[in-house]
């Protein structure tokens, strides 16, 4: 076994260094070929501090140095104990792994800046923001040293090139759409202008030139072309058991991305929800039986850390006193269900997925995830969700509110049963019920505006011009696709709305205002709408 000396002693990266440590030691693949070094770990001992460090960079097989804004104290020549750890490693020709903090070198110590520069010139340095980008860094860069000195003969499966698949397979407009919002929200140091190559290069994304199999599913054009099951499966029943005809029944393909944005808006637009005006404001906020960032993290979970090597897709089946996701895979040791409900290391089982996922906010910070879910329930006054294991299989279950239960049919209606066996779909089905109920006066209690897409999205623009997001948000969608043939579409083709620049659909200034006949047709359906 390898082991591995992190270097620095000072204060600055106290919590950085337990991650790694913890990290390399509880992943499945890491912790077979190597072990971490750190200071804080030894006992007492009547030898001198300088003396300990030194003797340890001998003895280790990899050198992996953390380099901060702090430089820390210096001994007598001037020279700090990480640059001391440094030179002695070069010196006797160690592997040297360096990791520099930030994305530039403003507020870094002279003496540590010089030191970034020397490291620089010697080897490839890989700068990092936050744990999630780090730890994914490390994990790159151990499984290619592995791969480098034979210890593997075949790499990981989000690491490994993802066959036949080629750069011209990856969307360019899905990799730009992420490095803004990264930028945007994690502050991360590449643009949206950044080419193809050196992005994935900067994500260890490519395995000799060729896109991994992370990258066909992060940005991939089709990904379920080269990966058929990594689909997204789901269901929604009346009663408390899977039974068929499935009432509604979904297959989503896209990236993991979209596959998170598509299930969720599945999820949550079946859900009860009420909603609440704000007084003074045009938009109104929505309450949900279930917390919709606790269905989101479920759905996170399952899409990020699943076993894209089975043959099973992940599976979203929503009952009438539950929701439970499905995924292939297995906790990776020491994870246990009980461990799940304490403070725990993430430990992903795909980490370069999981940290784009991070960056671009669809998962916090490490380890937290299912915490959170447990807390969110807990506020909303719901039971709090479950865990287990079955063949193979790992499921999260979030418990809807009795009243939700009590207000489900264990059976499927005549007009969603007919329109479902004579092929029109769950979608028509949930209109013409809508219709039914609306035209016997029969409005769910529990809203207080009209479900049809439309409608809803009329009823947004009612305070003014919106952009495509501000109108995505107002509605309740995050899924663009959705968005556009449920919404944005029919009510252009309608001539309720109207693009502000008209000339140039695709303009990332573009907005959307009412027509003269769509404010008409609000008029005409006020009282309606308010009712509904």
């Amino acid at each position: 076994m390898l082991k591995i000396f992190i270097s620095s002693v000072q204060k600055e990266f106290v919590t950085e260094r337990a991650a790694i440590r913890d990290y390399i030691r509880s992943d499945v693949l890491l912790r077979r070929f190597f072990d971490v070094f750190l200071f804080e770990d030894l006992p007492a001992s009547d030898r001198r501090v300088d003396n300990v460090y030194l003797d340890q960079v001998d003895r280790c097989g990899i050198y992996l140095g953390l380099f901060g804004n702090e430089y820390g104290p210096a001994n007598a020549e001037g020279l700090s104990a990480t640059e001391r750890e440094f030179v002695r490693a070069t010196a006797i020709g160690k592997t040297r792994l360096i990791f520099v903090k930030g994305t530039d070198d403003k507020g870094r110590h002279p003496k540590m800046a010089a030191l970034v520069r020397r490291a620089g010139a010697q080897l490839i340095r890989r700068r990092f923001v936050g744990i999630a980008d780090l730890t994914s860094a490390i994990y790159a860069s151990l499984v290619e040293h592995l791969e480098q000195t034979g210890g593997l003969r075949t790499k990981p499966f989000d690491a490994s090139a993802c066959p036949d698949a080629t750069l011209a397979d990856l969307s360019r407009e899905k990799l730009a759409d992420f490095l803004t919002a990264a930028k945007a929200e994690r502050g991360y140091a590449i643009g949206p202008r950044t080419s193809t190559q050196k992005v994935l290069a900067h994500l260890n994304l490519l395995d000799g030139g060729k896109p991994s199999h992370a990258a066909v599913l992060l940005f991939g054009k089709k990904p379920q072309r080269f990966l058929i099951t990594s689909e997204i499966k789901c269901m929604h029943f009346h009663g408390t058991e899977v039974q068929k005809p499935i009432p509604s029944y979904h297959i989503y393909k896209g990236t993991v991305f979209e596959l998170v944005d598509q299930a969720v808006d599945f999820v949550m637009a079946t859900l009860a929800r009420a909603v609440i005006p704000r007084d003074g404001k045009v938009a109104s906020d929505v309450e949900y039986e279930l917390p919709w960032k606790a269905v989101r993290e479920a759905i996170v979970n399952a899409v990020t850390h699943r076993d894209y090597t089975s043959n099973a897709s992940v599976q979203v089946m929503l009952f009438a006193d539950r929701l439970e996701v499905w995924n292939p895979g297995e906790l990776p040791p020491p994870l246990t269900i009980a461990g799940l409900r304490v403070p725990h290391a993430s430990i992903p089982h795909n980490p370069l997925i999981a940290e784009p996922m991070f960056l671009a906010t669809y998962a916090e910070k490490a380890g937290s995830g299912i915490l959170d879910m447990i807390k969110l329930c807990r506020a909303a006054g719901v039971r709090a969700p479950e865990f287990r294991q079955s063949g193979g299989q790992f499921i999260q279950t979030l418990w809807r509110p009795k009243a939700a239960v009590a207000a489900q049919s264990d059976r499927p209606s005549r007009t969603t049963q007919s329109a479902i066996q004579s092929g029109d779909g769950p979608e028509k089905a949930h209109d013409e019920a809508h219709d039914k109920s609306r035209s016997k006066g029969k409005a769910d209690s529990r809203t207080t505006q009209s479900d049809d897409p439309v409608t809803r999205l009329l009823s947004a623009l009612r305070g003014g011009v919106l952009s495509p997001q501000a109108l995505r948000q107002a509605v309740g969608l995050t899924h663009r696709q959705t968005f556009r043939m449920n919404y944005l579409r029919p009510a252009l083709k309608a001539g309720f709305i109207e693009r502000t620049i008209p000339g140039k659909p695709t303009s990332h200034l573009q907005k959307y205002r009412l027509t003269i006949k769509g404010r008409a047709w609000l008029a005409a359906h006020r009282k309606e709408i308010k009712d509904t």
